[in-house]
């Protein structure tokens, strides 16, 4: 099976100085979440959504903190909540860890997770379509047998990363 690793946003800059592009379209929906709960995109949410954006995989407080030093940690944590609670940034826990933050699916992509039990390390990755596809019709015939309502479903691969094993 070969599995694709998520490519970092690129970044472009129009003419007029602003971004463009996927990291433009990222802030624009992140704006209009905020907004959607009476919520403003302020300096210090956007430096959390760019950490977010850069780093390609769920990031905890901590590593956030360490790429974005101007941020008190009492802001960061109240703005993660005020994110998650406009569903723009999604927390991943992972068992028993601290807990990770990453964008929202609806904003970037769809996706899984490696994860190392070793050093607890967290990889995004994109499964092959086939995989994807019957991930997907698999958890839709779990659904209907259950009369669960599906809205989606998640993917975390278990075990030993390159550098632990």
């Amino acid at each position: 099976m070969t599995v694709i690793r998520r490519q970092e946003p690129a970044t472009e800059t129009s003419a007029a100085g602003g971004l463009s592009g996927p990291e433009s379209e990222v802030h624009a929906g992140v704006g209009k979440r905020l907004a959607s709960i009476r919520q403003r995109y302020t300096g210090g949410r956007r430096l959390l959504v760019e950490a977010l954006i850069h780093a390609g995989r769920p990031l905890t407080v901590t590593e956030i903190l360490d790429v974005r030093p101007a941020l008190p940690p009492s802001t960061a944590y109240r703005n993660l909540a005020v994110l998650e609670q406009a569903t723009a940034v999604r927390r991943v826990q992972l068992s028993g860890e601290f807990s990770r933050y990453e964008l929202s699916e609806e904003l970037t992509r769809h996706h899984h997770h490696l994860v190392c039990v070793d050093c607890g390390s967290v990889v995004d990755v994109t499964a092959p379509a086939r995989l994807e596809d019957d991930v997907t019709v698999a958890a839709k015939e779990v659904a209907a047998a259950t009369g669960f309502r599906l809205e989606s479903h998640r993917l975390d691969l278990i075990g030993h990363c390159q550098a632990c094993s």
